[in-house]
């Protein structure tokens, strides 16, 4: 079996000192550098396989926090691994105690297509790094060649319009990577955001519902649907493209930020259904008449064709395995809960005979968490407002 780990870190707004992300952001020289400097302490502390970066504005930044990275790490293995040099009565021998550098590692990055490249107005892309190389060339998905349109129909049973995405808000970054004796499709994303979408009137500077000194609630709340919406439309193009991996035979891994909890809509979406545990005693589509139910073979393959397009959240396997539910990556409002994901393809999950592999643990890297709620723990700009969540992985060779 080879064990391998992958890992989801939202990196929060790296790029280089003295340019202006967003309106008025900035990193002063010696901010830029503590940020590299936790993100590198950060990388060695997983010491990951496999990463899936997001808000990642330019790959420079990202090669050296990398590069940063494994000096740190060659530090280590020069101080705690055992050599010759060393007193055999101070040496630890442990699986995991040394660092494999990243120098041989390939850097997969998806810049974002909204990016104007203008201070002020940029726009993040993600990345994946792998210590096993690509399988061919990593493809980003962003811009729809056919757009989706989702139509609605009043209950009454009127035409209510539709609602079409030609551009997703972030890329999607899709990987086949070889593990083992296998190669695994790997998809990272950061879904659209739960910042309000509020429309600007033709000259006008800003949306009113952006003047908080005229707060309007209502309008507010329409800007929070309009960004679920896109968010869950997002999810759909992604599970489609799950879809099709799993049609093929892949495997398949789905990890980034969703933007949403574990049984948020859109993450349901993503995943697919949960089989319900009996269709036979439901009616048929076709029935005509009350006894006219699907049979138990029936059930057996529907149950079959839903499982086998379904993904799995590796938190939900590690807190049924640990008998612990301690798992979060976000803080706001004083409310911690898990934005970001790892999601496996029935080929990892334990209950299937046939699976390729298994998860043997999962990690979240989570004490920098906070959101200044509480007194003792004042928000930190500079580090991550997410935690890095991974997965310790096992699969054949």
């Amino acid at each position: 079996m080879t064990r391998f780990t992958i890992a989801s870190f939202n990196v929060k707004n790296l790029i280089g000192a003295d340019q202006e992300y967003y309106e008025f952001q900035t990193y002063t020289p010696e901010e830029y550098a503590w940020k590299e400097d936790w993100m590198a302490q950060q990388m060695f502390s997983m010491d990951a396989d496999i990463v899936g970066f997001q808000e990642i504005f330019e790959e420079k930044a990202l090669r050296d926090v990398v590069t940063e990275t494994d000096r740190i790490g060659q530090e280590s293995n020069d101080a705690v691994l055992p050599s010759k040099t060393k007193s055999y009565r101070k040496k630890a021998i442990f699986r995991k105690l040394g660092y494999t550098p990243y120098k041989d590692a390939a850097l997969a990055f998806a810049p974002n297509v909204n990016d104007t490249g203008l201070p002020g107005k940029r726009r993040p892309g993600l990345a994946i790094l792998s210590r096993y190389g690509f399988v061919g060339t990593p493809e980003v998905i962003q811009e729809l060649k056919d757009p989706l349109t989702i139509p609605f129909r009043e209950l009454t049973g009127e035409d209510a319009g539709a609602f079409t995405l030609s551009r997703l808000s972030r890329p999607i970054l899709k990987a086949r990577i070889p593990v083992g004796a296998h190669v695994v499709t790997v998809f990272n994303c950061h879904l659209k955001s739960k910042l309000g979408e509020y429309l600007k009137p033709g000259g006008a500077d800003f949306a009113p519902e952006a003047d908080l000194t005229r707060y309007d609630p209502v309008g507010r709340a329409l800007g929070s649907l309009r960004a679920a919406v896109r968010r869950m439309a997002e999810a759909w193009v992604l599970r489609r493209e799950i879809v099709a991996e799993l049609r093929k035979g892949n495997p398949v891994m789905v990890l980034g930020d969703f933007n949403d909890g574990e049984h948020a809509v859109s993450s349901e979406i993503i995943a697919g259904e949960v089989p319900f545990r009996n269709y036979s005693w439901m009616l048929r589509h076709n029935a005509k008449d009350r006894n006219d139910r699907y049979s138990k073979e029936d059930n057996l393959a529907i149950k079959g064709a839903v499982d086998a397009h379904r993904l799995t959240s590796a938190e939900k396997l590690f807190v049924r395995k640990s008998l612990r539910d301690m798992v979060y990556t976000s803080a706001f409002g004083g409310v911690y809960e898990s934005l970001d994901q790892i999601y496996m393809s029935r080929h990892f999950h334990p209950d299937n005979d046939e699976r390729i592999g298994e998860m043997e643990y999962f990690s979240v890297l989570n004490d920098h968490i906070t959101d200044g709620s509480h007194a003792e723990a004042p928000y930190n700009k500079l580090a991550s407002d997410h935690g890095q969540v991974m997965a310790h992985m096992k699969i054949g060779d």
